[in-house]
């Protein structure tokens, strides 16, 4: 079995597995007390259930678009793992989708935000020795949330809850 043939969906005992393990670990670090911790801490489980289950799952947009996609590119193993980079088994392109324009370009967007808020500086917080160090320490998260696609998480520990 190739790698293409290989199934990459429906792991649904892995997708439990590790939301439960995150789960657990983020609780064992925050422990929710009041009304408004169990409600954000219930959004951070919610968001943790739905990204492994759509890893490990089944995407929604193939799920969604399964008929369609199916009519019309019937010889693409959808439950493959690079059937998941939709673009490139749309356009056709039968090389690894991860060294593709597509992720190349993902990359490219990703280092220039970084990079952009690096170069900020000051912008995001007032320079201090302490602040310094929480600049450098929460810019090394951002990386971390960039990489794993939570930029809507970053956003929010790099301004510091003020307007960026």
């Amino acid at each position: 079995m190739t790698h293409n043939e290989a199934p990459a969906y429906g792991l649904w005992g892995l997708a439990i597995v590790n939301a439960a393990v995150f789960i657990l670990f983020a609780f064992s670090f925050f422990k929710p007390q009041t009304k408004r911790d169990w409600r954000s801490f219930s959004a951070f489980s919610a968001f943790l259930v739905a990204l492994f289950a759509e890893m490990y799952g089944f995407p929604l947009t193939i799920y969604l678009f399964s008929g369609w996609l199916q009519s019309h590119y019937p010889d693409v193993n959808w439950f493959s793992h690079d059937a998941g980079h939709l673009l490139e088994m749309m356009f056709g392109w039968k090389v690894n989708p991860h060294a593709g324009p597509f992720h190349i370009a993902s990359f490219v967007l990703i280092g220039g935000g970084f990079w952009r808020s690096q170069r900020a500086g000051n912008r995001f917080m007032p320079r201090s020795k302490s602040t310094s160090l929480r600049r450098t320490a929460s810019m090394r998260a951002c990386a971390i949330l960039n990489m794993t696609g939570s930029f809507s998480l970053c956003s929010a520990s790099c301004c510091n809850g003020r307007r960026c």
